[in-house]
Order: C-alpha cells, then sequence, then structure tokens
C-alpha cells in the first residue's frame, strides 16, 4: 500500500495487477490471498479516479468471498464495505446505502459496536444518508 499511500498510483496500478496474476497461478482463483489482491488492485484503480473499472472487480470480490469465507468473514466486509462507497464515488447513492446498511449489521452483529470495521461503516453511512448528493471521484 505505500505506492498508493504515497500518491504513485500508477505504480501501485501495476504491483497490483502483477501480484494478483501471482495469486490466480500460484493460488487459484479461490483463496483469500487473490481475494484481497483483487480487491486491493480495485483499490488503486479508485484512487486513480478509474472508480468505473474498480466496480466490477470489487463486485466480482465480493461475490467470491461471500461464496467462499461466507457474508461476514471480516474479508467479507472489507469487500462489501469498499463496494458501498465504490458505488456512492459514482452515484450509485441508494444501491451504496443499501450494501452499507447490511454491512453495518454485520458488523455490529459479528465483530460488536466499538470495532474499527462497525465504526468505519457507521460513520460511511452516516455520511451518505445525510449527504447523498454524487461524489465526483470517477
Amino acid at each position: 500500500m505505500s505506492c498508493l499511500a504515497a500518491g504513485r498510483t500508477a505504480k501501485a496500478i501495476r504491483l497490483y495487477k502483477r501480484t494478483l496474476a501471482d495469486c490466480e497461478q500460484t493460488l487459484g482463483s479461490d483463496h483469500p490471498y487473490t481475494f484481497r489482491s483483487r480487491n486491493n488492485l480495485a483499490m488503486g484503480y479508485r484512487a486513480a479516479g478509474r472508480t468505473a473499472e474498480a466496480i466490477p472487480l470489487l463486485e466480482r470480490t465480493l461475490a467470491d468471498c461471500e461464496r467462499v469465507l461466507r457474508a461476514v468473514h471480516p474479508d467479507t466486509l472489507t469487500s462489501r464495505h469498499n463496494l458501498a462507497m465504490s458505488y456512492w464515488a459514482v452515484g450509485r447513492t441508494v444501491e451504496a446505502i443499501l450494501v452499507l446498511e447490511r454491512t453495518l449489521a454485520d458488523c455490529e452483529r459479528v465483530l460488536g459496536a466499538d470495532h474499527p470495521k462497525t465504526k468505519a461503516a457507521r460513520k460511511d453511512l452516516a455520511t451518505l444518508t445525510d449527504e447523498p448528493q454524487r461524489r465526483t471521484d470517477s
């Protein structure tokens, strides 16, 4: 994440693509590390303002996480949260709110009210429901 955090999105995306290809080749498409790598690539796209490219990756990752890891696994919750915020970024606010409501409910039930993932989902849901205007980072 250091390239992405440093604002070097093009380099981060190249590295994420390579890592994802390596994970798929060595671990297979249903391995949790492969899911994380695909999620990282999607977040790189989002950071580069390429949210429309990130969304299909996040949708696939979420579907795979739910199928393999189940709906309340921490990686699944992270994928769902990232997808919700990506929907919001491209103006799909109603979908974002629905996905984030489910994420928050699952986080509260599984992780507890004070867990950082739960707090983040709660904060973002409050933002979306208080200010449902379209963001412009797509």
